[in-house]
């Protein structure tokens, strides 16, 4: 089955290019992807594969393979982009102002439309069915995952999978790792209100400036509090937003802050929450200001099944070779796959998409961000192969 799932992928690899190269020339933002979920649906159409349209933008499609009820595998593809200005000059550049596939779920969607050509010639050949799942919205809270869970779209799957580009690794590569995979991620939002006034009338305004700038420290410092406890997972807690709308001599009424605070350990987030309440309602007090905290929240810890894990890393062995696989860190970025791994059996794994002697080794979320092709037919077989080898 092996040596038929590379031979196909081989086969698909200048139309896999092709299909990445047209979603990358024209992006969708979050819940906008109304070219792409078209463009994917009709391949799909003329392929004769089952297929759905769960949400606006969200694709589900099965293939049955023999004794169908056997058992269901989900393969999950992200196919939305993000709100960057493309600077790389290619023929596939970015067709739509302020746009760009810079995560790489161009790749998902085409790896993943790759492993549906595959899958639909060998459905005599594997039981059980196989789900692909192709998901809007994974860059935007709530997260496109919620809304499809939502629609019902795991109902019937006994395990979920997906693979997401990792520049980190080599074109050729694949990574793994068991457990606690990728950190939770909250949004933090605060707002300090007060009297504005002139700077030089201390007793006619408050201090908002000052009881926001210790706040924001104070709340910092949590981060290395924590850090300092012996621990199996760290935890951040970062600002990147600070508006005070004043000027030299003038003391706004209102300053508000926004920041982030990611962590793998779910009890441990609430713990957090709790705490940066708590501070605030000190530092108000302190301050005789109003403090107005809302913590929006995110993805949760993102789990890879520890036994499931196992079963793909072993059998990306049989694929790639053992040489090629790879254990990579936990990573304190967040992904909406969380969702589906707090309600079955879930693993996502890295493919190796940078060749420095090509000169791909931009970053994700960069505007020059972009991929060896080469990885799109090791992916799409990949894919195919765990749906069906495990």
């Amino acid at each position: 089955m092996i040596n038929r799932i590379k031979s196909l992928a081989k086969e698909l690899k200048a139309d896999i290019i092709d299909m990445r190269r047209h979603l990358h020339q024209f992006p969708g933002l979050s819940f906008e992807e109304y070219e792409s979920a078209q463009y994917i649906h009709a391949l799909l159409d003329s392929w004769n594969v089952e297929h759905e349209f769960v949400i606006e933008t969200g694709i589900v499609a099965r293939i049955e393979g023999r004794n169908p009820g056997k058992r269901t595998i989900a393969l999950r593809a992200d196919i939305d982009a993000l709100p960057i200005q493309e600077k790389n000059d290619c023929q596939y550049k970015s067709a739509v102002d302020g746009v760009m596939h810079a995560c790489g779920h161009d790749a998902h969607a085409a790896m993943l439309l790759g492993a549906a050509k595959i899958l639909a010639q060998l459905k005599d050949e594997f039981e059980g069915t196989i789900k692909l799942i192709f998901q809007p919205g994974e860059e935007k809270l709530p997260g496109g995952a919620s809304v499809m869970i939502e629609k019902g779209v795991l109902k019937d799957v006994d395990v979920i999978i997906a693979q997401h580009v990792y520049p980190d690794l080599s074109c050729g590569e694949v990574g793994f790792h068991a457990g606690e995979y990728m950190a939770s991620c909250d949004e933090i939002n605060i707002t300090v209100k007060g009297k504005g006034g002139h700077a030089a009338k201390i007793k006619e305004r408050s201090n908002t400036t000052v009881a926001a700038a210790k706040l924001l420290c104070a709340i910092s410092e949590l981060s290395s509090e924590f850090n300092k406890e012996e621990r199996k997972n760290p935890i951040i807690i970062a600002f990147g937003n600070f508006i005070a709308d004043g000027t030299y001599n003038v003391i706004p009424s209102e300053v508000t802050l926004k920041g982030t605070m990611r962590t793998f350990d779910e009890a441990e987030r609430q713990n957090i929450k709790d705490k940066i309440k708590e501070i605030s309602a000190e530092m108000a007090a302190a301050f005789d200001v109003e403090v107005d905290v809302f913590i929006e929240g995110g993805y949760p810890v993102l789990i890879n099944d520890v036994s499931l894990t196992e079963s793909l890393r072993s059998a990306a062995k049989d694929f790639m070779g053992e040489d090629n696989v790879k254990d990579i860190p936990q990573l304190m970025t967040a992904e909406d796959f969380a969702w589906y791994s707090h309600k079955t059996k879930a693993c996502m794994y890295r493919i190796g998409t940078s060749n420095a002697e090509k000169g791909i080794v931009s970053k994700q979320h960069t505007p020059t961000f972009d991929i060896d092709e080469d990885a799109l037919e090791i992916g799409a077989g990949l894919l195919a192969w765990l749906a069906v080898g495990i």
